[in-house]
Formats: structure tokens, sequence, C-alpha cells
């Protein structure tokens, strides 16, 4: 397994491989790596002839710079882990060698430019308006910027991410019709705990007690998706509230139930739509999301 930290290093050694026409398949990730990057890797693998996987953890995605700083780093057992599933090579740059630093004193500032903004200020519509949109302002905007970058640095074929993060997922497949990258983006199942918590990055930092309380989520989650034969969305989201609130440690943020593809609340549920329940919550100081699909 190649790792590279520069750009140059990186492009030079992708070069031959992108003049043989080998297809490559690309993972981005920000780190603290688990069994759900592990089975993103797997699938391009499978799917691909040359994997690339980054590391780096954005900082322009990151609206509280608490949260930033708090993000778990484990390097030498994230290249462990993804050389144990056969990634082929892995992208580990520094903020410089990213960032100019026109837009990190752009970012500190919390100035918008579009002179800078290389897929940073793209319209996503009505997307981003809502659940991670509206609690976390400029949050699509970072992993926009930081994704039309990596793809621009590795150029490949095809590129995976996982759906715990659905929003995120429409995001990223609405910016690359619009900045017309010849990518297919490939969506992968979230790979769960025995008792169902959504593998995350995040995980590591709750307490014995949070972790034990932490499986209520996908158990409302599932309860909901039963529930969804006989319940309109309103009553649904009235009873995972009441479950969720329970616990005094959650802080609940939103449980949602929308349309797929617009991610727009609904009202009622028909044949023709398909809906996504969508949960963010904190346990803790642990900000957790999940959802499933009705």
């Amino acid at each position: 397994m190649f790792i590279f930290k520069t750009i140059a290093e990186l492009k030079n050694h992708l070069n031959s491989i992108h003049t043989n026409n080998k297809t490559v398949g690309f993972v981005p990730t920000m780190g603290a790596l688990h069994q759900g990057h592990a089975f993103l890797v797997k699938q391009a693998k499978q799917n691909s002839d040359t994997v690339v996987s980054s590391i780096f953890v954005n900082p322009t995605q990151f609206n509280d710079p608490k949260d930033l700083e708090k993000y778990p780093r484990t390097l030498q057992k994230d290249c462990t882990l993804l050389e144990s599933v056969g990634c082929d090579i892995v992208f580990v740059p520094e903020v410089n060698e990213i960032y100019s630093e026109k837009e990190l004193e752009l970012k500190n500032q919390n100035i918008e430019d579009d002179s800078w903004s290389e897929g940073k200020n793209i319209d996503f519509g009505i997307l981003d308006k809502v659940m991670e949109g509206a609690h976390r302002p400029g949050h699509f905007n970072g992993v926009a910027q930081i994704v039309s970058k990596l793809f621009k640095i590795v150029e490949p074929n095809k590129a995976f991410f996982g759906q715990k993060d659905f929003q995120q997922l429409a995001i990223i497949k609405s910016m690359v019709q619009q900045m017309d990258f010849k990518i297919e983006i490939i969506s992968c199942s979230t790979i769960r705990e025995k008792d169902g918590l959504a593998m995350s990055s995040r995980n590591i930092r709750l307490t014995k007690e949070e972790r034990r309380i932490a499986p209520l989520i996908y158990k409302t989650l599932s309860s909901v998706k039963e529930m969804a034969k006989n319940n309109s969305p309103s009553e649904l989201i009235k009873f995972a509230k009441t479950q969720l609130e329970k616990e005094n440690q959650m802080q609940l943020e939103y449980f949602d139930i929308v349309d797929t593809l617009t991610l727009q609340p609904l009202t009622s549920f028909n044949n023709k739509q398909n809906a996504v329940a969508c949960v963010a919550l904190k346990l803790g100081n642990v900000r957790l999301i999940d959802n499933i699909l009705l």
C-alpha cells in the first residue's frame, strides 16, 4: 500500500493508472476509521482496479471549532485497517496542502468569497435547507468544497459513500451533477454494531453509560419503520420524540421523515414516494446521526 502526503506525489503515481485505463475507486474519509469504512473500501475493491482512500479532517465543514478540535485522529491505526482490506493508495495531506492561506483566513473570519470557493457556494436548492443544513450552517458548503477538491486531485471513476450520512450523499450527488464530474457515486449500506448502533468515528467518545444508552436510536428507528404501515408521518415523529426524550442524557436536535429525493418533510405517505426517517441528537457531548428507509 502506498501512502502519499502531497498532491504532486499522488498525481504522479496515478498518472500511469489513468493512462492504462484502469478504473479508480475512491473512498474519502476523515480518519478514525471503523468497520463501516472498511466495508466501503471492500466495495470499492470489488468494483475498481485501484482503490484510493484519503484521510483528511476537513476544517471547513465544522461550524463548531470545539468539534473540530475533539475529532479523533488515529492515523497509524487507520492505515493498518486500510491495508488489511486491500486499499492500494492512501492520501494523507496536511491542511496547507489542500487549502491556501487565503482560504483558511476567510474561513476563520466566516467570510464567503466566490473567488476562492471552489465547490463551496454551489446552489443546492432545498437540499441543504433542512435537517443537518438547518442545524449546522455552512457544513455542506464545506463538504462540497473538500470533496470537489479531492475529486479533482484523484480523478476517480467511482466514489463510495455510506448511507448513514444520507443528506450528505444527496448533496454530493447534486454537486457532481452541477460541476459535471464524470464520477459514479455509489451508496453503501450503513454498517452497525451488534446492538444496532450505526458505526461512527464519534462513537469512541461515548462513555460506557452513554454507549449503553445509544442503541435506543436504532431501536426507535426500527419501531418507526414497522409502525409506518399504519401511521402518518406526524404520528411517527411524535412517537419517536417521546421515545428518545425519555433518556435525559439525549438532547434531540431533529427527527424528520422526508422524501428520499427532495429531502422535504412528508405529511402523508403514498405509493409513489420513498421515505426516510432521519435523526440527529447529542448523547452527552457527542453528536450522533442515523436514518432508516421506510
